[in-house]
């Protein structure tokens, strides 16, 4: 049995529905999942500005937030985000800002950890908010599992993100291929998690 907690923040809901597509995939490959959102940090005057934020926030409620016995808890992890400039959001980071106690009791060491994230353009920044977010697993000992083109489908045009999944934002809501690429990724991360732990205890 592999344990997987799947850690986002979503703004409008693109990245919300790329953590429910990797929730079911895993719960069908037949991992124990915990759905786990970034806890919001704007304030009320920002998330009511905005028709489809206030609607998605409110939509969200009742999903966790995510704790750091979450990550303990968990054999892998997946971090999903929207871009801001190229980097994860204020709110995802904060959360991995707090992970401090368990990285320095050796608690993350060996989690197995992927990344997903949308943009509102292809060339905005998908690929360097999902390699900045590694540097943090590096510090961890985490194992990283990138999609890679694994599979063939991944030299289709608006596949092929190598580092992890993403969406493009402009193309309108997650669609397809976005959830094909999502599903990729979460097996990919779960075999070779369930590879690993069987051949660390025999």
């Amino acid at each position: 049995m592999v344990n997987l907690a799947i850690i986002y923040y979503s703004q409008t809901g693109n990245v919300h529905a790329m953590a429910k597509t990797a929730e079911r995939e895993a719960n069908d490959w037949g991992a124990e999942v915990r759905l786990r959102r970034a806890e919001e940090l704007a304030p009320a005057s920002a998330i009511e500005s905005n028709a489809d934020w206030k609607a998605h926030f409110d939509a969200t409620l009742d999903i966790p937030v995510a704790t750091l016995d979450d990550l303990e808890w968990a054999d892998a992890l997946m971090f999903g985000t929207p871009t801001r400039y190229g980097l994860p959001t204020a709110q995802l980071k904060q959360f991995i800002d707090q992970t401090g106690p368990l990285w320095g009791a050796g608690k993350l060491i060996n989690k197995t950890v992927s990344a997903f994230t949308s943009s509102q353009t292809s060339h905005g920044g998908q690929e360097t908010t999902i390699t900045s977010m590694m540097n943090t697993f590096y510090h961890w000992g985490a194992i990283i599992v990138p999609l890679g083109y694994t599979d063939p489908m991944m030299f289709e045009a608006e596949l092929g993100n190598p580092y992890g999944a993403s969406h493009v934002g402009v193309n309108g809501p997650v669609g397809e291929k976005t959830r094909i690429e999502v599903a990729l990724l979460t097996k990919r991360l779960l075999g070779i998690t369930d590879s690993f732990k069987k051949g660390s205890t025999t």
